[in-house]
């Protein structure tokens, strides 16, 4: 029996994501937890979160033996993203695009 949990919306870039999720695809619950309590980057708090809330998910279900629990799938999206200008030179200006992430992960037991 699976879990899931979605965080939608999250304003970080997906390769950012992308790079924190590829470490914790895969292994166990407790150990990614560990793991991503102690790393620095912005992407390892929000990604703790999202798990944290699929474990709590999963708790909700009487069947789900919870200390079993590893990572199924995890996968980051892009989201919609807010266009803004910066002037430059001689009159131009240059877009920045500031991307947004949908974050998904699911927990099976195995």
């Amino acid at each position: 029996m699976e879990a899931k949990a979605v965080l939608r919306y999250c304003r970080i870039s997906p390769q950012k994501a992308r790079l924190i999720a590829n470490l914790v695809r895969g292994g166990q619950v407790e150990a990614a937890i560990n793991s991503l309590r102690f790393m620095p980057q912005k992407g390892a708090a929000i990604i703790r979160k999202v798990l944290e809330s699929a474990v709590a998910n999963a708790r909700q279900n009487e069947s789900i033996d919870v200390d079993t629990l590893y990572i199924k799938t995890i996968f980051v999206d892009g989201g919609p993203m807010l266009k803004r200008i910066m002037p430059r030179a001689m009159g131009r200006a240059n877009r920045i695009l500031k991307r947004s992430s949908h974050i998904t992960i699911i927990v099976d037991e195995q």
